[in-house]
């Protein structure tokens, strides 16, 4: 080998080789999310105060806890569908089973939807409460509500209540998302009028 293709190997080895090729959505994201956010919450925790140390460590207790009872849900569900399914106990397409199936459905992603908030929180990204998280977890419990109530059985006065109470968390979450729309346009239209 002569000093040339000698240099050229020792080149060549030192390239690194590129990256394995990362799984897609969410495979990739939640691992990399919760160790990113622990590893931040270590770096950070020299410069939080008091009160910022007790509110990460709530919201790592209050994440856990939210997690198994999802965990929880999530088996409870699975049971019920399996003991359906294979021993045939209850017709899918009765209305009551139906309901149920979707109430307990809409129950695990209600919770996930909350811990994703609290895992937000974790992360530093915002505050404990935003306001638009509520009214969509708002809303999902409403549109949960919606799915097992049987109409026939219920007072008018409630469903009218129900579709009011609808109507306004979506006219407030318009308001708000429109609202986070003008002030990022206007914070777009700062940033370019300082460029």
């Amino acid at each position: 080998m002569t000093p040339d293709q000698m240099q050229a190997s020792r080149d060549a080895a030192s390239i690194p080789a590129p990256p394995p090729p990362e799984p897609e959505g969410a495979a990739r994201r939640w691992p990399e999310t919760r160790a990113t956010s622990l590893r931040k919450t270590r770096e950070a925790w020299p410069d939080l105060s008091a009160y910022e140390r007790f509110e990460q460590v709530a919201v790592l207790v209050i994440s856990a806890l939210v997690s198994v009872v999802i965990a929880a849900a999530l088996v409870h569900l699975a049971v019920n569908i399996v003991l359906l399914v294979l021993y045939n106990l209850a017709d899918p397409a009765d209305q009551a089973v139906f309901q149920a199936v979707f109430g307990m459905v809409m129950t695990v992603l209600i919770a996930l939807e909350f811990n994703h908030t609290i895992l937000g929180v974790l992360q530093r990204r915002h505050g404990i409460v935003q306001l638009r998280t509520v009214l969509l977890i708002a809303l999902l419990a409403l549109v949960r509500k919606f799915v097992i109530l049987d109409a026939a059985h219920t007072a008018p006065l409630t469903i009218i209540g129900l579709a009011a109470s609808v109507l306004a968390l979506g006219a407030v979450y318009w308001l708000v998302r429109d609202q986070d729309q003008r002030e990022a346009e206007a914070a777009r239209g700062a940033g370019g009028a300082g460029a």
